[in-house]
């Protein structure tokens, strides 16, 4: 079952945003032990940069032209 309660959604989202602003403001990181994910991919230019990002773009259609390899789900079209 998922969250029911929008304030306890809304609350979690919150906390979230705070707890990865910190990381990067801590010279951290937003990603996790395995990647960066659905929640985490928002906050990738933050931490990088619009021009790493850009790099990023590149050489994922460079190896994955047909974008078959989860498609979409880290780098966004911008």
């Amino acid at each position: 079952m998922g969250p029911v309660d929008p304030a306890e959604v809304h609350a979690a989202e919150a906390l979230h945003d705070r707890l990865v602003q910190r990381a990067l403001a801590m010279e951290g990181t937003c990603s996790g032990e395995h990647g960066v994910g659905y929640g985490k991919s928002g906050y990738l230019e933050a931490e990088h940069g619009p021009a790493a990002l850009g790099m990023m773009r590149a050489v994922k259609a460079a190896i994955d032209p047909l974008d078959l390899m989860n498609p979409g789900k880290v780098l966004p079209a911008p």
